[in-house]
């Protein structure tokens, strides 16, 4: 006897099953691409027991004519691809012609439906996880198609085993349908529990009520802290919502990216969001995004995991570099001025529509913990914002002096002052405690870390610097020795060229001695001694030149941290304005160097609530 042999089509179909159908919710996925693929603009999905019980799908697709109903219960039989070249380009979301097979190997499945616009004559056909001859038998139903699959797993208790609790696997199947709901805003989208309803997602066509459907989605909270982004190259559209800095998650569970419509889990997108993010986000935290990337189908590939869970892109360094720079010039754009613009209608509220999109935003300061939101238009390798002069030493002497020449306040805001003309982050009125400026707006009080946000405007101006003409250095009229180990030394000469790039001149002074001649001209009042070592140690742990010069930001980001005005530093009223305005005009400005918020606003009614005023 052979001992080679082929195997059944039951088995062939229940190993199918291993692969696609992991749990319920695997199934609600299957069957909701292939609605979405036949055109339904309304799907209603009921489950029970988690969908261990009963999950049933209808929708007002295409429908399918009785001849169809064997064939797609069939494996490997498909209407969405005939050909290699229609899987290159496939833009569908199901095409491999198996998983209603699967399903019915494993399940009890009734698959109705109706091809015919003018009747409410369809057809059915059912299977029981065995092999048998599929009977078509003559249903009413409207035009469309519903899928019933009943005890999943009941001929294969092995498998069931591995259920969770209901409550766990209608958690799974509800992250499907929301994934899915977010893919197409022009489905609407019902589900249904145990009789009870969970989710009823109408249309979305306009902004505002996309906005409305990824709030829904996504939680109120998110939509109040997120900015609207849209970019483009030739090749390439990615737009979608990007959580701000301040609105970070403890895990990655707020994150959905679709390619052509397909939701996927990527590790060159997570990681290019993540670049985008990597010094504004406070560290252990993850960022929260929804977004959508359009590009030629035949530039992806989507045939290349069972459950269509992965692509790879022909190029993927493009795409990874095209969505950190949309991700990372969105982040950038964001100002103290975005709180509420022009654009915006105040509603009674407390939100504000905007009337170039019509999307609803609530009011409040970017600050951490205030609900902000605003629309940036992504520009993919932009310009960069020129900065405002340091607020330290003699050089915020010469913004204070300026400052005072134009007529800025001494302290707060006069009453007959036009809101119109009010700084984002008004005028400075005191210093709390030698670390927080308190500042006056026209919504109210504002509250600054004056070290952090002058550790973000030192490090911005750093990095502007070595990417343009490089960073300007100033020699020291009596060079500084400082003590380290012979390590450090031999660190500091292979180094050399890096040092200069950061603007020291760094020269060995004996074995374990080395000597500063020259340092950047913003840093000229840091301690000099503890940069060196700091430095040193950022090389130390980085290793290869390859390595450092991925991670120069973070060696700038040490630099700026020692030429920041310090805790307990006393500043005058001109000196705090002159962070204020720099503030302002500084890129990412909302958040310091590792992520820790700057600032943060306390509308007036919010100190009226506090104090019972008008009640």
């Amino acid at each position: 006897m052979s001992r080679i042999r082929i195997l059944s089509s039951r088995l062939a179909n229940q190993i199918a099953a291993g692969e696609v159908v992991e749990r319920p919710a695997s199934v609600v996925k299957e069957v909701l691409e292939n609605s979405l693929d036949a055109g339904a603009t309304r799907v209603d999905i009921e489950v029970e027991a988690g969908g261990g019980k009963l999950i049933r799908v209808r929708d007002d697709g295409a429908g399918m004519e009785a001849g169809d109903l064997p064939l797609a219960l069939a494996r490997h039989a498909t209407s969405k691809i005939a050909s290699l070249e229609d899987l290159e380009r496939v833009a569908s979301l199901g095409f491999r012609g198996e998983a209603l097979a699967s399903i019915g190997s494993v399940s009890r499945l009734t698959l109705c439906s109706n091809a015919s616009q003018h009747s409410s004559r369809g057809s059915s056909a059912a299977c029981e996880g065995r092999d048998m001859a599929v009977v078509v038998k003559p249903a009413p139903h409207p035009r469309g198609t519903t899928v019933e699959v009943r005890d999943l797993f009941f001929n294969t208790p092995a498998r069931r085993k591995f259920l969770r609790t209901e409550k766990t696997e209608f958690s799974h199947l509800e992250e499907v349908v929301k994934r899915l709901a977010l893919s197409r805003f022009d489905v609407a989208f019902s589900l249904r529990h145990n009789g009870r309803a969970v989710h009823n997602l109408k249309a979305a066509t306009s902004q505002a009520e996309r906005g409305r459907r990824v709030a829904a989605v996504c939680g109120p909270a998110f939509m109040e802290q997120a900015l609207f982004i849209e970019a483009d190259t030739p090749a390439l559209h990615l737009s979608g919502w990007v959580g701000l800095p301040a609105f970070s998650r403890s895990q990655a569970d707020l994150q959905y990216f679709f390619v052509n419509g397909r939701v996927i889990r990527d590790k060159l997108i997570a990681h290019a969001v993540k670049q985008a993010y990597r010094d504004v986000l406070y560290h252990g935290r993850h960022p929260a995004f929804v977004l959508f990337l359009q590009l030629d189908p035949a530039q992806v590939d989507v045939n290349v995991h069972p459950a269509k869970h992965e692509v790879r892109f022909r190029d993927g360094r493009s795409v990874h570099n095209f969505i950190y720079s949309s991700v990372h010039r969105a982040l950038a754009d964001v100002r103290p001025a975005d709180q509420l613009s022009p654009d915006q209608v105040a509603l009674a509220d407390g939100q504000a529509v905007d009337t170039r999109t019509g999307e609803i935003r609530r009011q409040g300061g970017l600050g951490w913990g205030s609900p902000a939101s605003a629309a940036v238009s992504g520009r993919a390798g932009g310009g960069y914002v020129a900065h405002g002069t340091p607020a330290a030493g003699r050089a915020m002497e010469q913004v204070a002096s300026y400052a005072r020449l134009h007529g800025e306040p001494a302290g707060g805001l006069s009453e007959e002052a036009d809101a119109a003309d009010v700084p984002p982050l008004g005028y400075a009125l005191a210093q709390l405690k030698g670390i927080y400026v308190l500042a006056e707006n026209a919504r109210g009080l504002v509250l600054v870390d004056m070290h952090a946000a002058h550790e973000r405007i030192t490090y911005e101006r750093l990095k502007c610097a070595r990417d343009s003409e490089g960073i300007r250095s100033q020699p020291l009229l009596v060079p500084q020795s400082v003590a380290v180990s012979q390590r450090e030394v031999q660190v500091a000469q292979d180094h050399a060229a890096l040092f200069r790039r950061l603007g020291l001149a760094v020269e060995a002074a004996g074995e374990e001695s080395l000597v500063i001649r020259e340092i950047p001209v913003s840093l000229r009042d840091c301690d000099l001694e503890q940069l060196l070592r700091d430095v040193l140690a950022d090389l130390i742990e980085y290793g290869s030149t390859e390595r450092i010069e991925a991670h120069l930001d973070e060696i700038l980001s040490t630099m700026a941290c020692h030429g920041s005005v310090r805790a307990n530093r006393r500043l005058t009223l001109p000196e705090m304005n002159a962070l204020l305005r720099d503030m302002e005009a500084t890129e990412r400005s909302g958040q310091c160097n590792h992520g820790r918020p700057t600032w943060t606003q306390l509308p007036l009614e919010d100190l009226d609530k506090l104090f019972l005023r008008g009640r």
